[in-house]
């Protein structure tokens, strides 16, 4: 290991970005590893995306209010991890590009529900592939068991947060 750290060091003195840096303690932690994936997924995501406008938050809160028809604003919010206010202008955009509609709870008539519209279908349709090929990219090279894996994996570490 120490010859490729060498090899890798010596490449990147004679000026070759290539080589890969070493991640030192940040090599420890999951969630360093996590933010890197992360990171470039969404760029690859965006960039595949850019013709849509598409906010942060838009996509995935329109994917929650397909997934689940009568779903609250506050649901919404907390599990896409976006502050009230945010969550607020981001329905308002579903609306305003017809998307998703608001409408009165039947069960609580202080809340909204929400649901998706048939061109939010159609554009969530869209969406998911491209989300699709972009990821495929990244994990083609991973069986589907070992992909079952991962998931689970992370939807472990995701429930004890």
């Amino acid at each position: 290991m120490a010859d490729v750290k060498t090899t890798a060091r010596a490449r990147r003195q004679h000026g070759d970005d290539s080589a890969r840096l070493e991640l030192g303690r940040l090599g420890d932690f999951i969630g360093f590893r996590l933010r890197r994936i992360q990171n470039r997924l969404a760029k690859d995501f965006e960039a595949a995306t850019r013709e849509y406008d598409l906010r942060s938050g838009l996509f995935s809160s329109l994917a929650l209010i397909a997934a689940n028809p009568g779903v609250s604003q506050n649901e919404v919010a907390q599990t896409v991890g976006l502050d009230k206010s945010v969550a607020v202008q981001i329905i308002d955009e579903l609306e305003r590009r017809g998307l998703a509609r608001r409408e009165r709870s039947t069960v609580d008539r202080r809340r909204h529900a929400l649901f998706c519209t048939d061109e939010g279908e159609a554009f969530l349709s869209n969406l998911f592939r491209i989300l699709g090929e972009t990821e495929q990219k990244a994990l083609h090279q991973m069986s589907a068991s070992e992909l079952d894996l991962l998931k689970a994996l992370l939807d472990r570490i995701y429930d004890v947060l």
